[in-house]
């Protein structure tokens, strides 16, 4: 995803490939083909120039990831638009969000039960030394 990702931003020089998010990559366990699912920016004109870039450049982009894996064989790379992309990152970045004022939250809640707790332990301390010092008095 990486490899792909860097060779389609930096040195892919097809200008029909422009806007393209990759967003998943998922391949076979014999690593012959791997589905490389993307997000166009633009209308359907516009996508379906892209995906015909990204088919035209596959070969290219196929040597990328040969250089990156040094395995024995490189997979086949098939192109898939994702129509509702859009949709499913902002759900994502919304879930993301989400999360974290959850954790913070949390964060926030633990830290003032432990701040509690450390006062009523110093006052149980402060008791028992006053107690030990009058003990030790008497024992004079």
């Amino acid at each position: 995803m990486e490899t792909l990702s860097s060779a389609i931003l930096f040195e892919l020089r097809d200008p029909r490939v422009k806007n393209v998010t990759i967003l998943n990559v998922d391949t076979t366990g014999d690593i012959k083909e791997s589905k490389v699912r993307v997000g166009v920016r633009g209308d359907a004109k516009v996508q379906s120039l892209t995906l015909h870039g990204l088919d035209s450049s596959r070969g290219f982009l196929q040597s990328k990831i040969a250089d990156r894996l040094q395995t024995k064989s490189t997979p086949i790379l098939k192109f898939i638009l994702e129509p509702n992309w859009l949709d499913h990152l902002s759900a994502t970045s919304q879930g993301f969000q989400d999360a974290a004022a959850t954790a913070i939250k949390t964060e926030a809640d633990s830290a003032e039960d432990e701040s509690d707790s450390e006062a009523a332990h110093l006052e149980d301390d402060s008791g028992t030394d006053t107690d030990d010092e009058d003990d030790e008095d008497k024992d004079d």
